[in-house]
């Protein structure tokens, strides 16, 4: 049986990630969670076996997967039938490249919108943050300009999709106008959809 161990499903966009990617191959699992930002979260952290001392954290047998984007990966590659990344090639890059971005950059937007499924507020963006959520509009918009049919990013939902889900519900959280950074409704239909995805729905629900 597979064991997810996550963080508090309001604040843990990295936990949210593989979540979703679990979802979608169909697979049963036990999801384990440990509540973050207490005084015991580190030892309850260490005690289920997170090897970086952080979650998420994925239990496949003996096996311990850490790192969303591993487990991610891991999951594509045990679930093949999931087509947790495009088929087509060059999709299939662009979805990788865009899914590494991700897990690598944006560290201003990160840090100054963190997720927070239960806050609504307005937030003027600081231009670091400004030029995130430009860079961000124009990537989506490029990969939905390269997506055959289907309404994500690369047309069907693939791990990038994953990978930019708490991008979507900052966006919502602190009410940012896409259009005023270069959004031609390409980028607000994408935030639409993968905030009525059922799987984000039924993680928000239980947050």
């Amino acid at each position: 049986m597979l064991e997810l161990v996550i963080g508090d499903k309001a604040l843990s966009s990295w936990s949210l990630r593989p979540w979703l990617a679990l979802k979608r191959t169909g697979e049963a699992f036990t999801e384990t969670l440990v509540s973050l930002r207490r005084p015991d979260s580190s030892t309850r952290i260490a005690e289920a076996g997170a090897p970086a001392g952080k979650v998420p954290i994925l239990k496949n047998g003996d096996l311990v997967v850490w790192d969303s984007l591993a487990i991610c990966e891991h999951l594509a590659d045990r679930f093949p039938q999931a087509r947790l990344w495009p088929v087509d090639a060059d999709c299939r890059t662009l979805a990788r490249c865009a899914s590494a971005e991700m897990h690598s950059g944006f560290m201003s937007l990160r840090g100054e919108m963190p997720m927070d499924l239960h806050l609504r507020a307005e937030l003027a963006p600081s231009p670091p943050v400004a030029a995130d959520i430009r860079r961000i509009v124009g990537l989506w918009r490029s990969l939905r300009a390269a997506a055959g049919e289907g309404p994500w990013l690369l047309g069907p939902w693939s791990i990038a999709d994953a990978m930019f889900a708490p991008v979507c519900t900052r966006f919502r959280t602190y009410g940012v106008d896409l259009a005023a950074f270069g959004d031609d409704g390409t980028a607000a239909a994408y935030v639409e959809t993968a905030l009525a995805d059922p799987h984000f729905k039924e993680w928000e629900a239980a947050a």
